[in-house]
């Protein structure tokens, strides 16, 4: 994977995979499934004056929906969004 070092309070985050749901039999296409709300910390920045980087690499952590931007690198779809947009870590 390219190395990405995010600035400031920014986080990269891998989400978690959608679940496969089925209803009925019908399995439900990618484009229908819910965003996935979870996802394991890959680089953190160093923070801001004002905001200590709480996050660490390998958390794992909840977000809000439209939290964040997406990117892809090496055909792999990740998060950049700030600290402030992650709602809590996992333990």
């Amino acid at each position: 994977m390219t190395k990405i070092q995010p600035l400031a309070d920014r986080v990269l985050i891998r989400p978690t995979a959608a679940e496969e749901k089925t209803i009925g039999g019908i399995i439900i296409p990618d484009s229908a499934k819910e965003k996935p709300l979870r996802g394991e910390v890959i680089a953190v920045g160093q923070g801001t004056k004002d905001e200590t980087m709480v996050l660490k690499a390998g958390n794992t952590v909840l977000y809000g929906k439209y939290a964040g931007t997406e990117i892809e690198i090496d055909n792999e779809k990740l998060l950049i969004m700030r600290q402030s947009d992650v709602l809590a870590i996992l333990a």
